[in-house]
């Protein structure tokens, strides 16, 4: 019933404005206005707060459907749970109901700050320092890479307390658009996921009062890379949903395009590719729902899950959208058809909430 819903939804008010939103380089309004007035913006928020208080399956299903019309437009409920999963996870009850419930209201996105120009993979490298004043603390440095950056109203901000003390000097905040010191970088030009802003975020000399710290003074590092172990499950669903937007693409256009006095999906070539990419694409959602299963419950090997489902299913969408380009052949190649948008939109996935390669990395050092 809530695949059915947001299938629906997704179809009707996202869909349409895909390509333009791709085109244009234009944050898709009108998907933010359709996931908000249905209650899927942010599903994952508990109940307690306002939400819907969807369980981790339940916010894969809706990202995924998302993501199976538009990429971009996936990004608004994956990056409101990033964004806001650290308060979640770390925060005082006083800021979950202060940010949780604007959040579950619709009045405000959330993003989630932690890359830096000279710090992506190595995060604890990070240069943006917290200093304590009085009952304040001042935020100074340069955030690289963050979605939805300038749309959102909130931001989870890590930052160094300790610089003696590395990843456990670093602490977490939430800082918010309006803060005075505040500001943006101009949007990315990026390859795909163009309707989702990437802006380097600005933070000089912004004061915000100490009780907007996430957890405890330190805890910040361990609070965003618990995150990433539930949020790359995130990543894996939108994956999964450019993958299966593609495939459902190309298996409509084979059965109509006619070669040699034939549709082409008659021939066997055709029907092996198809074959090998549904099969990807299965293998990819048992791995991403049993790792959303994992998150639900919190298992001990929820960062082994996490890492091999975002790492299997972006690498299975970028061959799936790559032979769905393939099987359109010349047509694919163009804009008039929506699988060369979902090979770029795909790219993106392999990259973010940590590289494939450092997935690999992760699942070594956490070997089941």
């Amino acid at each position: 019933m809530l695949r059915d819903a947001i299938r629906s939804l997704a179809e009707a008010k996202i869909a349409p404005y895909a390509a333009v939103v791709d085109e244009e380089a234009r944050f898709p309004r009108e998907a933010l206005d359709a996931l908000v007035s249905s209650d899927l913006h942010a599903v994952h928020v508990p109940e307690t707060y306002g939400g819907a208080g969807a369980d981790a399956l339940a916010t894969v299903i809706v990202i995924e459907e998302v993501a199976r019309v538009c990429a971009s437009s996936s990004l608004i409920p994956a990056v409101n749970k990033l964004g806001s999963l650290p308060v979640i996870l770390s925060g005082s009850e006083a800021l979950k109901h202060k940010y949780l419930t604007p959040l579950a209201k619709g009045d405000g996105m959330f993003s989630y700050c932690l890359s830096e120009p000279d710090a992506g993979s190595d995060a604890a490298g990070m240069k943006t320092k917290a200093v304590r004043d009085g009952d304040d603390y001042v935020l100074n440095g340069v955030k690289r890479w963050i979605t939805n950056a300038g749309e959102s109203e909130y931001y989870t901000v890590m930052a160094v307390t300790d610089p003696t003390k590395r990843s456990k000097g670093i602490s977490a905040f939430v800082v918010e658009k309006s803060d005075e010191g505040v500001s943006f970088g101009a949007p990315e030009k990026k390859l795909g996921i163009k309707g989702s802003p990437t802006r380097e975020v600005y933070l000089d000399n912004v004061r915000i009062p100490a009780d907007r710290m996430i957890g405890e003074e330190g805890t910040g590092f361990a609070t965003a890379m618990k995150t990433l172990d539930h949020t790359r499950i995130t990543i894996a669903a939108q994956a999964l949903g450019i993958a299966q937007g593609a495939l459902d693409y190309a298996k409509g256009y084979v059965q109509e395009r006619k070669q040699f006095g034939k549709p082409i999906a008659d021939f066997q070539g055709i029907q092996f590719m198809l074959a090998d990419m549904a099969m990807k694409i299965e293998a990819a959602r048992q791995l991403t729902y049993a790792a959303a299963a994992k998150s639900e419950r919190g298992d001990k090997d929820l960062t082994f899950q996490g890492a091999a489902a975002k790492c299997f299913a972006s690498d299975v969408a970028m061959e799936v959208t790559t032979d769905a380009v393939q099987l359109l052949g010349g047509y694919g190649y163009t804009r008039d058809y929506p699988v060369e948008r979902m090979m770029r939109d795909a790219k993106i996935t392999q990259i973010y909430e940590g590289t494939n390669q450092v997935q690999r990395i992760v699942m070594a050092r956490n070997l089941p």
